[in-house]
């Protein structure tokens, strides 16, 4: 290809605006982790707590509270007392369990590889 040949972007910038902002949400690791505990059926606040390690109750709320506004999860308030709040996720949350759940897998897959090429590359930095 030559230099004065017109390049036509593979996607239009409003496209990578929108898959960069859903990526945002479900791609972050509280939300993966999330998505994955609740495919396994409804959980409890405190459930999901246990169940995700390091997860502060503000961070859990705040994932919480956006995979719903996206329609991934559905939260469900029961009137007794205490109030019991359940999670579950949607039809749209299911259909996103797969690649999470693919994802979790070839990340644990390939954490040796990953760690070996951390390793290589800290020392090489060590040493410039």
């Amino acid at each position: 290809m030559t230099v004065t040949e017109d390049v036509t972007p593979l996607h239009e910038t409003s496209d990578c605006r929108a898959v960069s902002a859903v990526l945002g949400r479900v791609g972050d690791k509280w939300s993966v982790l999330i998505i994955s505990r609740l495919g396994d059926g409804t959980c409890r606040f405190n459930e999901l707590k246990r169940m995700i390690g390091g997860i502060s109750q503000r961070m859990l709320t705040l994932t919480l509270r956006g995979l719903e506004r996206d329609g991934l999860v559905t939260r469900t308030v029961f009137p007794t007392v205490p109030p019991r709040v359940e999670y579950e996720l949607t039809a749209l949350g299911q259909s996103l369990r797969e690649p999470v759940d693919a994802l979790a897998a070839w990340a644990l897959e390939h954490q040796p590889e990953i760690a070996a090429a951390n390793r290589l590359y800290d020392q090489r930095s060590q040493s410039s």
